[in-house]
């Protein structure tokens, strides 16, 4: 029996402009004559058990609209469905959140015409999911997009409180405050797979797709679906320089500086030797001020809708 494609949708994500789009996105799957059944999300956790329940009962596609929170739980629950035996579900996404990093990290454009072109073309290709444990999830939490520790978590947190700007502009106003709430870096242990650094470190992402908090390039080169982390680690710098750095970051241009360091691996062990680790991954809080985190890459663990090449 054919069951049709299911779209999960956040109508809250990027401060409720998401259910404002919502006749948008209908409008531009009409205009395809493109079948699908719609439920909404009505709470945090909402979009997991909705993605696994769907998949369990055999869905064959299901399409996550909004931001990367949303995109979080829709793959951790795609990830711990028990689909006994069977294919996972494809994953379409459609980028109607504040940052949509995790679309960016596999070439979904913002465009919503033209993402939802390519569900109905449905071109695929298969990425890799990372899992992170420690925090407040010792029995591990999947990711699409990325780890962050420090800096760019506290940016994050920042960011969230700001309620009277949307997208970019509310991680700009997080990134200024972190400025003066986050300068001193931790020392952390990171074990990579060829090699041990430690150090103090302002910031560590450990990234599966490319970008985070809507326009820090945290790994311009990165590759969802090459079965290796890349991760960009930042050294303490002075409090006045963390502004240009973070510049340097939304440019993708920090290679080469002398403050950062952007190694591959398949496995992180993060351990902190002084202070503590705040921790999110695709976003989502892992931990507020954690002591150790383990981080793995699982290659090749989802087919995702991808746009024409």
């Amino acid at each position: 029996m054919y069951i049709k494609p299911l779209l999960i949708y956040n109508p809250i994500a990027d401060h409720g402009k998401a259910g404002k789009t919502l006749p948008v996105v209908q409008e531009l799957f009409n205009t395809h004559q493109f079948e699908y059944d719609l439920l909404l999300t009505e709470y945090p956790g909402h979009a997991l058990e909705l993605a696994r329940q769907e998949a369990e009962s055999g869905r064959s596609l299901i399409i996550a609209a909004g931001g990367d929170g949303t995109m979080n739980e829709v793959i951790n629950g795609l990830m711990r469905a028990d689909t006994k035996n069977q294919s996972k579900p494809l994953l379409g996404v459609l980028p109607v959140g504040r940052g949509n990093d995790f679309a960016f990290g596999i070439d979904i454009s913002k465009d919503l015409e033209k993402a939802v072109q390519a569900i109905v073309n449905g071109k695929t290709k298969k990425i890799d999911i990372g899992i992170v444990t420690g925090g407040d999830y010792p029995q591990g939490r999947f990711f699409g997009n990325g780890v962050g520790l420090g800096f760019d978590t506290v940016v994050g947190f920042e960011a969230a409180k700001v309620k009277w700007a949307h997208g970019i502009a509310s991680y700009l106003v997080g990134l200024v405050r972190t400025i003066f709430l986050y300068h001193t870096a931790p020392t952390y242990e990171i074990i990579l797979d060829e090699e041990t650094i430690t150090q103090p470190c302002l910031l560590v992402s450990i990234m599966n797709g490319k970008r985070m908090g809507g326009s820090f390039h945290m790994a311009p080169k990165g590759d969802p679906g090459d079965g290796l982390f890349n991760l960009c680690i930042a050294s303490q710098v002075p409090q006045i320089k963390i502004l240009p750095l973070a510049l340097k970051v939304m440019s993708g241009t920090q290679v080469g500086h002398p403050a950062i360091r952007m190694p591959q691996s398949r496995k992180v062990s993060v351990h902190a030797l002084t202070g503590n680790i705040p921790a999110h991954a695709d976003g989502e809080t892992i931990c507020v001020a954690g002591k150790e985190l383990s981080i793995e890459i699982i290659p090749q663990a989802l087919e995702v809708i991808s746009m024409e090449s």
